[in-house]
């Protein structure tokens, strides 16, 4: 397999994706990945455009020890909590990797070059302390191309709203459901009016919409595998795509409404749809079917390592395979729904279990950096 870079360099998939109008984003960060000069090496070869975080990728990357060890000295020293020191080594890595992309932020006036850090999962239910959250992080990292992840939880939506009115970039995340996501699109316009109301330049704002694809494959199918019949195991797969593909046509229908019309008049930035979570997790699915399957105008591929590589070694970009499959896209998902699985039985318990998830990749991190400024001789 070629590398990353030589894949770029080249004309090939990835230079296809961004030929239509897809932004490649890469879904991971740490230390070393910026000391080593990795991620500036994917940046500059032209590929990836931007950088999306998560408490998972956090927890792997501190949890590790590497490349952090001066850092947690220095805050060991200074006797500071655990969840200080959580919060100054991780918006340190995005304030350094927003530098690397600054010139992709330049190049693109805002629309790219972004990086995305996100609250703490433990206020996914708390409106307020979300939106108190999102200030001190964009105040921490103090870069412009800093996006603030707050998740699609009903509390979220307010938070969403206020964040935006307050000037702040924002990448909405753990979007499953058709529903949560028009919802999440009337926030992202409320904050825009918020916005204009208090005298902040609209064209300054930018917004992602992360919807989740891979989750919704291995929940569905796992229950499409339980029913074993051949009409449903002929589903298997299809969920996915059809539930993102739907999405895509929500974001169509919105931006092109009147009230939206009125905000673009006045500079504002259309809320990217941003697929999350294209890491296959059934090896007997293509590894980059949820890149080639979701080619759209004005959309953001968020790729973890694996898949980026993959698509550029072997991905087949062959154009829009979005806007002509909404038709299919609902018999699909009626489809499953007649077989007696529940679309938003499945979706609420996705959502549920990616704020569990992150609370529990969360407290790892924090027990990880307890461990560590304790071996130092520092009460946390």
């Amino acid at each position: 397999m070629i590398t990353v870079t030589e894949a770029i360099a080249t004309p090939g998939a990835l230079g296809r994706l961004a030929d239509e109008g897809v932004s490649i984003w890469l879904d991971d960060l740490s230390r070393k990945r910026i000391t080593s000069g990795s991620l500036a090496e994917l940046v500059q070869s032209g590929g990836v455009v931007g950088v999306t975080t998560n408490p998972s990728i956090f927890q792997a990357a501190i949890g590790s020890g590497e490349g952090y060890e001066e850092q947690l000295g220095d805050l060991a020293m200074r006797g500071v909590t655990v969840d200080e020191a959580v919060r100054m080594m991780t918006t340190a890595d995005v304030r350094a990797a927003a530098d690397v992309l600054h010139s992709a932020y330049t190049a693109s006036d805002g629309r790219d070059g972004r990086v995305s850090i996100e609250v703490d999962p433990r206020l996914a239910h708390r409106t307020e302390a979300t939106v108190a959250e999102a200030k001190q992080l964009a105040w921490l990292v103090d870069r412009p191309n800093v996006m603030i992840k707050i998740p699609a939880t009903r509390a979220g939506l307010p938070a969403i709203t206020e964040v935006i009115g307050l000037g702040i970039s924002v990448n909405v995340t753990l979007i499953f459901s058709l529903a949560r996501y028009r919802e999440v699109m009337a926030a992202y316009l409320a904050g825009l009016e918020k916005a204009r109301e208090r005298g902040h330049d609209l064209s300054k704002i930018h917004s992602v919409a992360s919807f989740f694809v891979s989750r919704v494959d291995s929940e569905i199918d796992k229950r499409l595998t339980v029913l074993g019949t051949d009409e449903a195991l002929a589903l298997k797969g299809r969920a996915a795509l059809a539930n993102a593909r739907l999405a895509y046509e929500a974001y169509e229908e919105v931006f092109a409404s009147d009230r939206w019309a009125a905000l673009a008049g006045d500079g504002a930035n259309r809320q990217r749809p941003l697929w999350a979570s294209t890491g296959v997790k059934d090896p007997a699915y293509k590894d980059t079917l949820y890149v080639d399957e979701l080619v759209a105008p004005g959309t953001v591929n968020t790729m973890p390592e694996a898949t980026l590589k993959a698509t550029a070694d072997h991905g087949e970009i062959t154009g829009d395979t979005v806007t002509g499959g909404y038709a299919e896209a609902r018999a699909d998902l009626a489809a499953v729904e007649r077989l007696g699985i529940s679309y938003d039985e499945v979706v609420q318990q996705l959502e549920d279990e990616g704020v569990a998830k992150f609370e529990t990749a969360w407290q790892d991190l924090l027990d990880a950096v307890t461990k560590s400024l304790d071996s130092k001789g520092v009460d946390a």
